[in-house]
């Protein structure tokens, strides 16, 4: 399960033995909206819905009602002037349920982006502005063969 190393073990040997799985898990925000107390992660292949039950429970002192577990297909992609195609690895994708009552929030690690994002009443009335411009100049691209003044 390890990719780590270990020499072989003799007797009187003073070094101690410790195994260490390759267990990881990744906090995911979801696409889609879920329930407060539902959470996503992705997590290693290797992983069962019981490793991750208790790596949650024991690790992290979370409680957790239902793990289930899906594999989601990497995206196959042909490669841009060669044309070989490429497929991205798969991922397993963890979603834990916790306790009713239960709300999981996710965290905002960088409030300045969001701050950022929110556009001011000018800017916004801008870009509708741009796009009535946009659909003024092309209302008469599907009429063939008619002048532009035709529909003023």
């Amino acid at each position: 399960m390890s990719t780590r190393w270990y020499p072989i073990y003799q007797k009187g040997g003073p070094q101690l033995r410790v195994f260490l799985p390759n267990f990881w898990l990744k906090l995911i925000k979801p696409v889609h909206d879920q329930p407060p107390n539902v959470v996503q992660f992705s997590c290693s292949m290797e992983m069962t819905r019981h490793d991750i039950k208790n790596y949650l429970e024991k690790i992290y002192d979370v409680k957790v009602s239902d793990v289930r577990t899906r594999i989601m297909l990497g995206q196959t992609k042909k490669q841009q002037g060669r044309g070989n195609i490429i497929k991205e690895d798969d991922v397993k994708l963890a979603y834990i349920t916790m306790p009713k009552g239960t709300v999981f929030e996710f965290p905002n690690i960088f409030p300045e982006e969001e701050e950022k994002k929110k556009k001011s009443d000018a800017e916004k009335s801008l870009e509708d502005t741009k796009k009535n411009y946009k659909k003024f100049l092309n209302r008469n691209s599907k009429r063939v063969n008619m002048p532009g003044w035709f529909t003023i």
